[in-house]
């Protein structure tokens, strides 16, 4: 085919989101007849059909599932565009689109989120999960202006962009009741043999906690390692292993999910970096990030209180 008809096209895929030609018709309101034309156009320009009869009704063949999944994308995308079009221009302007690394635990990125929806205009907080390279893609390409990882932009990555250093805090040990208790009697060397749950390979914080285990001749029995950090806590709140989180967080996660403070791992450093493409922070809502990542989040306790005081 030479040529395609975006208008036919988008009859076609109006169909399949309408779910069937009736319903389409009633709500382009237009007649049953036209669109059926409109789709038979479009048949005999791809030159296979696109439908095939299940029962009394009409069903996607092959072809009509492939052609509809990149029609989706392409009328998705224009819808989302004539959203954002309604939208005023001031409101448009204030999205702040952020990646968070799937390693960094809620807890503490929200703490480290929190200061851009306190501002006395904040803007409308927009955050993705995944993994930090597919992040920095989206970075790469605007389509995110910040990055949260636990670890620096390696600088083997093709990508213009810096890292800064949010801070860094301890973490902790913690277990459900009957394990933390168990553990904390010859902490550390209690630790040989116990059942841990260790972080996923793209945590930093895992290889710092493994060189440390190591270090200390330690041989806990990894029970298993997760990706997701609300899995690995599922899994540690039911007593199958002991696992590390944050100091700054430990009690608001004992809290939330009933384990308990093993003990506090002050060697074992966990770290929390912000990805732009700036190397002089300018957003507004990343400098009151920093800003308050430096002076509060992680501030030594002395230093926190008298800023806390101040405001």
């Amino acid at each position: 085919m030479s040529t395609l008809n975006f208008k036919h096209l988008h009859y076609f895929w109006y169909i399949v989101k309408a779910g069937g030609l009736l319903k389409a018709s009633e709500q382009l309101h237009v007649t049953p007849q036209s669109i059926s034309g409109q789709i038979r156009q479009l048949e005999d320009s791809i030159g296979e059909p696109l439908f095939q009869r299940s029962g009394r009704g009409l069903e996607m063949n092959d072809m009509g599932r492939m052609v509809f999944e990149h029609a989706d994308k392409m009328f998705s995308a224009g819808e989302e565009l004539k959203e954002a079009l309604r939208e005023p221009a001031a409101a448009r302007q204030s999205h702040f689109r952020v990646g968070v690394s799937n390693v960094v635990g809620r807890s503490i990125a929200y703490r480290v989120l929190q200061p851009a929806i306190a501002l006395p205009q904040p803007p409308r907080l927009i955050c993705h999960e995944g993994r930090l390279s597919d992040l920095l893609a989206d970075l790469s390409v605007n389509r995110l202006d910040l990055v949260i990882s636990d670890r620096p932009m390696d600088s083997s990555v093709n990508v213009r962009a810096f890292n800064h250093l949010l801070g860094e805090c301890g973490v902790a040990m913690l277990a459900a009741p009957r394990l933390a208790a168990k553990l904390r009697r010859g902490f550390p060397r209690s630790l040989d043999g116990a059942p841990i749950l260790l972080h996923g390979e793209s945590s930093s914080v895992r290889h710092r906690l493994l060189r440390w285990l190591d270090r200390m001749k330690l041989r806990p029995r990894v029970v298993g390692e997760f990706d997701d950090t609300a899995l690995l806590k599922a899994f540690a709140q039911e007593g199958a292993g002991v696992f590390v989180s944050p100091s700054l967080v430990a009690d608001e996660i004992c809290a939330q999910i009933g384990v308990e403070k093993v003990a506090n791992l002050d060697e074992v450093v966990d770290q929390i970096y912000a990805i732009s493409t700036e190397r002089k922070l300018t957003h507004r809502a990343v400098v009151a990030i920093s800003q308050v990542a430096r002076d509060v989040t992680f501030a030594p306790a002395k230093k926190r209180d008298s800023v806390l005081r101040a405001v």
